[in-house]
Order: structure tokens, then sequence, then C-alpha cells
């Protein structure tokens, strides 16, 4: 059983947690680490996309953030968003690593296996510089099938045209875009 701390919508915890589960089912918000990997190829920058196994809770089957994951409770931002990097594709980093791009408050109301879901999260926005070929990344396959490059401008077209199946929000690219000046 996964616990999470509730938060206020600054994503400050509250001193009550709750379980991951009933967070959905009601509507409780909580925190969440969102890691973007880019990398620079013949001029332009790509996305590390992950493509979600077709079992899991929320959004099977659907192209994702490079990593991202809740945050449990008691831990903050930065060792949840390494960890969970760890974890799902294999990659050791370090805070020094990564550049908030900002915070943001997501809502998603929706229906996953017949089960309603109402996720409420503060999420932290990371971006991290690494180049590396798509079988660098050890996938923790019980949550990902694959991962993909996919060069940005074609990902932020394909999310606001709908185009493949995605959980990605325009909000998001925009907070990365605004980063690429930096390397």
């Amino acid at each position: 059983m996964e616990i999470l701390d509730v938060v206020d919508d600054n994503g400050i915890p509250t001193g009550r947690t709750v379980e991951r589960e009933r967070a959905h089912r009601e509507g409780v918000q909580h925190r969440t680490a969102h890691l973007w990997i880019a990398r620079r190829r013949d001029g332009q920058v790509e996305l590390l996309l992950q493509k979600r196994s077709r079992d899991k809770d929320s959004f099977p089957g659907c192209y994702d953030i490079s990593s991202a994951g809740h945050i449990p409770a008691g831990v903050d931002y930065i060792p949840s968003a390494l960890r969970e990097l760890k974890e799902e594709l294999g990659v050791t980093a370090a805070e020094k690593d990564l550049i908030l791009c900002g915070k943001r408050r997501l809502v998603v109301h929706s229906e996953f296996h017949h089960t309603p879901y109402n996720d409420y999260q503060v999420c932290a926005v990371y971006l991290m510089w690494l180049d590396w070929d798509e079988e660098q990344f050890s996938v923790q396959t019980e949550e990902i099938e694959s991962v993909k490059w996919m060069e940005f401008e074609a990902c932020k077209k394909a999310v606001i045209e709908d185009t493949m199946p995605n959980c990605i929000d325009i909000e998001e690219l925009a907070m990365l875009e605004v980063h690429f000046h930096d390397i």
C-alpha cells in the first residue's frame, strides 16, 4: 500500500496522509515529480517518451513523461524524482543534474478499469539533459512498455492534435521549452 502526504495548493504537506487508491478515488490532493529527459540531435531537441504498460491503473498504453511518480509520505520532490528515474529507466543521476522548470497543479477526472479516477496533483516538473540511445535505458517492464525519442516540435504537435495515444499536458511542454537554451 502506497501512502501519500495530503498537500495544500502549494504542495506543502498538511500533516495528514492518504492511501494512493483513496486519493485517486476521492480526489485528495497529493504530490508527484515529473522528470523529462531531453537531448540535442542535429540541432533539434528530442524528448524521451515512455509508453506506459497496458496494465497501468491509469492511461494504459499511452505515451507519457520520461519518468514520473507519486511522492511517498515524508519524502521530498527531488529524492523521489531521482528514485523513480533509477527504478523506471535505470538512470543514476544527482540533484545537480535536474533543472526545476516549476510546479503546477494538475486535475484529471476520468475512469479506468471501471473505477472513477479523480487525480489532484501538485507536480514539480524537472528537465534533465542525457544523450543516450533508447537501448541504454533499463526499462522497468511492470511500469513501462518501451521508450522512444521524439523531436520536441513533433511531440508538441502530436499532443495538440491528439494524433498519438498520450497523457502529456501541453502546459508541461511549454514549461520545458523555456529551458532549451540552457545547454
